[in-house]
């Protein structure tokens, strides 16, 4: 039985037809993978890479003809295949793990690798770390050493810890502290600090995994001493107190002071654990800041174990540190998950020179960057503000360029709520629109990351390093074009 069509479907079948027939004959115009290889732009990359992106290039290219979006001439066609291909090889061959420039006013920003290391511990890296180097063999006896004794050392000098060890994180050091003193044993929590970490890590789970079992005390707001004793039974281990970096509860709250649960640990014949998450080695409520609980202190009020960060407020690499009573720290450094966690030489040697700066406080607040952004004079941050605002108003036409006041941010979870006054340059680039501007710094030559908010894309000083204000600068003049 024949189907008949009016019309208009007969045009419509015959586009398509035509259609097909046009992309038929445009896909016979694309070169082989096999002609390409042999073009001289491909020469002195790694024969895989070329050949993988040839492939692809190949690919897309034939898309995009297929879409019919566009129609090109054979030659056309082989000099955008050579394009896309050299563009691939391009992004590949590049380091990934790159130099970028933050501008987002968050000083560790986990995106961006959070803590920027001191200068000095990237020379020790590159000078001591090219070959061979000292790890866990004493240059005395020839034997094995602790590959931590250095680090060890240091932070026993700074803290007043008996002793110290070194892990890949602070939720690893946690994790290997509970089932190290608690595994199948109970362990005593208030409800107010079972906090949720960065990629929905969560300390029960946490906790879970260690192999201790929690118990939940107190509400979400108040935790007394007596919601502690009430609640130790024989399959108590450890009290366990978790600093809240990552947020902060206000209003009608309360939390038992650590001297208060280090008695009622010890009164008890309990183990005495306290992660005060950021690591602080200062004092920062002199800047202006919060109390913020530091590594000492939790040493000198009893603290049987300490765990934090070596990648916050230290603005070392990342780790986890664990303080504590020596014979604690030497049954951690036998637990048998131990090896798993442990670091390697890399983050040691950048460890110990991050914490050999603060055998000096004023040389630590001069040449660790995380603490010079944290103290940042305000007016400094002013006059560059200003300065890259008016290089820009002169040279960029379509958009509009002002200083206004906001604030930054710690970042990663440490001083949670405790924004620093900032000054911020706002563009408001026009037609562009700050999505696409913002995109379009990301994807510069080398990368700059910004805020958005209100259609505006915001540059904060105060994480620009020497030089990266010009770097800025010139960005945004190459992708929003000058004045004539």
């Amino acid at each position: 039985m024949a189907v008949s069509r009016d019309s208009d479907e007969n045009e419509i079948w015959d586009l398509r037809c035509l259609m097909a027939k046009d992309s038929e004959q445009m896909l016979r115009k694309l070169p082989s993978v096999d002609a390409l290889l042999k073009e001289p732009e491909f020469e002195g990359a790694a024969r895989g890479v070329i050949v993988d992106c040839v492939r692809l290039a190949v690919d897309r290219v034939r898309e995009l003809l297929v879409s019919q979006e566009e129609e090109l001439e054979e030659d056309s066609i082989r000099l955008k295949v050579i394009a896309e291909a050299k563009q691939l090889i391009k992004e590949t061959m590049r380091p990934y793990y790159r130099k970028v420039v933050n501008a987002t006013g968050i000083i560790l920003h986990t995106g961006l690798g959070r803590a920027v290391l001191p200068a000095c511990a990237m020379r020790q890296i590159q000078d001591e770390m090219g070959g061979y180097s000292v790890l866990q063999t004493d240059t005395e006896t020839g034997k094995r050493s602790k590959r931590e004794q250095r680090v060890e050392s240091l932070l026993q000098q700074l803290t007043g810890a008996e002793a110290a060890t070194v892990v890949n994180n602070n939720a690893a050091a946690t994790s290997i502290v509970l089932n190290t003193v608690a595994k199948d044993k109970e362990v005593i929590v208030s409800r107010g600090q079972l906090v949720e970490i960065g990629g929905s890590f969560r300390l029960p789970d946490v906790m879970a995994f260690s192999g201790a079992r929690l118990v939940e005390v107190g509400t979400t707001n108040k935790t007394h001493a007596r919601d502690y004793a009430n609640a130790i039974t024989e399959e108590t281990a450890a009290i366990l107190r978790v600093h809240p970096s990552n947020y902060k509860i206000q209003g009608f709250t309360s939390e038992v002071p650590l001297d208060e649960l280090v008695a009622i640990a010890h009164e008890n014949g309990l183990t005495m654990i306290d992660d005060v998450g950021s690591g602080a080695l200062i004092d920062f409520s002199r800047f202006g800041f919060e109390p913020e609980p530091t590594l000492t202190e939790s040493i000198s009020k009893g603290a049987d174990i300490v765990t934090a960060s070596a990648d916050k407020l230290i603005g070392g690499p990342q780790g986890g540190i664990i303080l504590g009573r020596a014979d604690l720290i030497d049954a951690v450094r036998k637990n048998q998950f131990a090896r798993i966690v442990r670091v390697g030489k890399l983050t040691l040697a950048a460890l110990e020179a991050t914490l050999k700066l603060f055998l000096d406080e004023a040389t630590a607040l001069c040449e660790v960057p995380t603490l010079k952004m944290l103290t940042r004079d305000a007016g400094e941050i002013v006059r560059e503000a200003k300065r890259m605002a008016s290089q820009l108003s002169k040279k960029i036409s379509g958009a509009s360029v002002t200083t206004i006041a906001g604030f930054s941010q710690t970042g990663s979870g440490s001083l949670p709520a405790q924004n620093m006054a900032t000054t911020l340059i706002a563009i408001k680039p026009g037609k562009v629109g700050a999505e696409s501007l913002a995109k379009q710094l990301r994807q510069y030559r080398i990368p700059v990351f910004a805020r958005i908010q209100n259609d505006q894309v915001l540059i904060d000083p105060r994480t620009l390093l020497d030089g990266e204000g010009k770097i800025v600068v010139e960005a945004l003049l190459d992708i929003l074009g000058g004045k004539d």
